[in-house]
């Protein structure tokens, strides 16, 4: 499970845990800039959209998604901090070339970003669900 994100936005470099109530994703646009969406939902935040910050991937392709409009996304990090089903976290560097895949949600005029996860591949894996990472 993905718990934070390494990255620059403006010259400015940030790292944020999603367990901050104020915590931002880098989401790219269609003219290749980079605008901050909230991630997420907290259960002490107001809104709509799901509770958590990521969304699975089997979920999206079974349709529990739709009703939020769901729209794929490149999130704009150079790392990320996982936690292995021990419990124990740790963060990893993203190569250059290469990005996570976003989930963008919204309902009326509430919208969020989700980092859109995968069960790993190696069946040994100390990690239940990963990020889904793309090359460009």
């Amino acid at each position: 499970m993905c718990l934070g994100v390494d990255y620059c936005y403006r010259g400015e470099s940030c790292r944020v845990c999603f367990t901050h109530p104020k915590a931002t994703l880098p989401v790219r646009t269609r003219n290749g800039e980079a605008v901050l969406l909230p991630w997420g939902r907290r259960k002490v935040q107001q809104g709509t959209l799901p509770l958590g910050g990521c969304a699975q991937l089997d979920s999206i392709y079974a349709g529990r998604w739709d009703k939020w409009f769901p729209v794929p996304v490149k999130l704009c990090v150079q790392g990320f901090m996982a936690q292995d089903m021990e419990g124990h976290t740790r963060w990893f560097e993203l190569p250059k070339g290469k990005w996570i895949q976003g989930l963008v949600a919204r309902e009326r005029y509430e919208r969020r970003v989700y980092v859109v996860t995968v069960e790993p591949q190696c069946s040994e894996s100390l990690y239940d669900r990963w990020p889904r990472i793309f090359c460009f």
